[in-house]
């Protein structure tokens, strides 16, 4: 131990709480910024400047791709350039300019990721305007909620978003001037547009006039807001989150210098793959990086399902994902692995194990073994398009297991992170090539300090062993405050510490593991706490769920759980029972659901839970926990709320058959 690696440096003390205040741990700090942090580069303070400085020394580089569909197929990768894009930014924020948008108007941009995205984004910086993206997948109330209440004025949309936006249920559209489409817009949505008295244009038509109507720019101050996030409560409504330019670009320099010390570098050649909505922090972020690197951003056609197929197209050298998509990637794997011989099966788990060992003592991956990567690795290497250098993982916790294969059979990096819209994206992050981090999410970020408060009704203690506690972050990359809500800024920063609402553990190495979250908690009849996130962790690894949702309350001594059934373990456990029914038949058979029970209990044996942490009673589901029901957000974390009122009958009736029962 006497030699162990060191991930932060410690520059304050934890002190015990005194006079009902809690305890704190240590502050922790990247260790590029031990002596303070480093002075950001004053060059590039607003995100304008990371792209128009890029403009001028990657002018002929590939900028943004996307794939056209073609006789209902899709073709190969197109490209914009730099200098392609720069012109069609400056003619469409001229069109802006004379269409009465003002320095510190509103912005919204709603749809899927495509160039058009970037280059409304990019326009609002140039002019100083704020952008709003437009989640729909919080439900048609959240656009109509958004638009009203950040004061939206103009609105960039995609074509199929349209009809939303001119739906009688959302009233604020009203307030619209104008509404600009990615592609075009059809005749009756111009029609139903003029009726409501907003103006309607074609991405051409809306360029065009920005042609003939040229504006000077108005680039934005370091201080200026860059952008309004909203963020989805799991309950309530969404939650506005202000980013300011300084923000951004700060968090930008700290990548480039997290990154700078590592051999392997980012070149203008890397390629990123996005699919993680725009709309959402972590992919703004990685983009914002790429065009200050003057890199390559590739969209996914617009279907997950189909993600493999633009993995080949576009042969990406960086993918970021929630673990969800890792999983995907992780079970396809082992699908094809469950089709080789005996002997090659033997082979591979063979080489697997060998690579892993020579990892764990310290060898670099691309080192550890190059024989496994010949005979077996570069298989998976070539499925992910063969050019992979870097996976992130964010979002949520990945699985040890799922990361650490990946690790070892994609022959790249794998990296989780851990952040919120409130902290600009990762406040930590994950060393490439460094095996004790697997299963956590890394040390701080460069511009961030970070430190555990206590939580006394959880039993965490930042000063106990180990030390546990909310995760609390401050620095020069966190929000200045919720739009309109005083009050809840108020509630979310404590003596100038952001409180995240996560509970992380500090490893004697500086790393954080995230290991639960503070709202999540339930205290149930019998006083105890029991946190039903990390509960629906440990249970959703058992073979036979696909998802679970955990419920209980304080009026109930038992929990109970909704069960998404993994699709293919069901039917197996239906053919060998004689059972050759759809799955959602499956679902109502009481045999299976005592089947279900035995191997949740097994779980929890293995992973030694208390007795009143086992699930009682289940109620078995066919569907994935979707967004169209609205029972998810948008990076699917389960909004409680929700699943609650739409399986309420159900639970009810499981209950009183519980309490029949005993």
């Amino acid at each position: 131990m006497e030699n162990m690696k060191v991930f932060s440096v410690k520059v304050e003390d934890g002190r015990e709480g005194r006079d009902g205040k809690p305890s704190v741990g240590p502050v922790y700090r990247n260790l590029l910024a031990k002596q303070g942090y480093p002075p950001p580069d004053p060059e590039m303070s607003t995100t304008w400047t990371l792209f128009s400085s890029s403009v001028e020394k990657y002018p002929g580089n590939r900028m943004l791709g996307w794939r056209k569909f073609v006789n209902g197929k899709v073709g190969p990768y197109i490209w914009k350039t730099y200098k392609e894009v720069f012109d069609e930014v400056l003619h469409v924020g001229s069109a802006l300019q004379a269409s009465g948008a003002e320095p510190g108007c509103r912005v919204g941009i709603y749809g899927a990721n495509c160039p058009q995205w970037i280059m409304a984004m990019e326009a609002c910086g140039a002019h100083s305007l704020v952008c709003v993206p437009l989640y729909d997948t919080l439900g048609s109330g959240a656009v109509n909620f958004i638009i009203d209440h950040a004061e939206v004025d103009f609105v960039f949309v995609q074509d199929i978003k349209v009809k939303e936006l001119l739906n009688p249920n959302c009233k604020s559209a009203q307030r619209l001037k104008a509404i600009v489409c990615f592609t075009s817009l059809a005749e009756e949505d111009n029609a139903k547009a003029s009726q409501m008295g907003i103006k309607t244009y074609s991405w051409t038509e809306f360029l065009h006039m920005g042609k003939e109507n040229p504006w000077e720019i108005s680039p934005p101050q370091p201080f200026s807001i860059c952008t309004i996030m909203y963020t989805s409560g799991t309950s309530g409504d969404p939650k506005g989150v202000v980013l300011t330019h300084e923000t951004m670009a700060t968090f930008v320099c700290g990548v480039d210098l997290f990154l700078d010390q590592f051999e392997d570098k980012m070149t203008v050649d890397d390629v990123y793959l996005s699919f993680l909505p725009l709309a959402h922090i972590l992919d703004r972020m990685i983009e914002e990086y790429f065009f200050h690197r003057g890199a390559s951003v590739g969209y996914y056609h617009g279907n997950l399902k189909e993600l493999r197929d633009d993995i080949m197209e576009l042969k990406p050298t960086f993918l970021a994902g929630v673990p969800r998509v890792y999983d995907m990637i992780h079970e396809g794997i082992q699908k094809a692995l469950q089709e080789l011989s005996p002997l090659r099966k033997w082979i591979f788990d063979a080489l697997y194990k060998h690579k892993l060992s020579w990892m764990n003592k310290g060898y670099k991956q691309k080192f550890a073994s190059p024989l496994a990567d010949l005979l077996a690795f570069r298989k998976v290497k070539a499925k992910l398009g063969g050019r992979l250098r870097l996976l992130l993982s964010g979002g949520a916790p990945l699985s040890s297991e799922v990361e650490e294969f990946l690790r070892v059979t994609c022959c790249a990096f794998v990296v989780q992170g851990y952040g919120l819209t409130e902290t600009c994206g990762a406040c930590t992050i994950g060393f490439p090539d460094e095996m004790c981090f697997v299963g956590t999410v890394g040390s701080p970020a460069v511009y961030n300090d970070l430190r555990l408060e206590e939580v006394s009704d959880m039993g965490y203690d930042p000063l106990g062993n180990p030390p546990c506690g909310e995760i609390c972050v401050k620095g020069k990359t966190i929000f200045s405050e919720y739009y309109k809500n005083p009050e809840l800024t108020r509630e979310s920063f404590k003596d100038g510490w952001f409180h995240t609402g996560d509970i992380g553990q500090m490893l004697p190495n500086g790393i954080v593991k995230v290991i639960d979250r503070k709202k999540n908690l339930i205290k149930l009849s019998q006083g105890e706490y029991v946190a039903l996130e990390y509960l629906e962790n440990v249970y959703g690894v058992t073979p036979i769920i696909d998802d679970v949702w955990v419920y209980g309350n304080s009026f109930k001594s038992m929990l109970v759980a909704v069960v998404v059934l993994h699709e293919e373990n069901a039917k197996k456990w239906a053919e060998l029972n004689g059972y050759t029914v759809s799955l959602s038949e499956l679902c109502s058979l009481s045999k299976l659901q005592n089947y279900v029970l035995s191997e949740i209990k097994f779980t929890a044996e293995k992973n030694k839970m208390r007795g009143f942490e086992y699930i009682k009673g289940v109620i078995l589901e066919a569907r994935a926990f979707d967004m169209e029901r609205d029972l998810v957000t948008a990076t699917l974390k389960k909004k409680r709320n929700n699943l609650l009122k739409y399986y309420q009958a159900e639970i009810d009736a499981l209950y009183h058959n519980l309490t029949t029962k005993k």
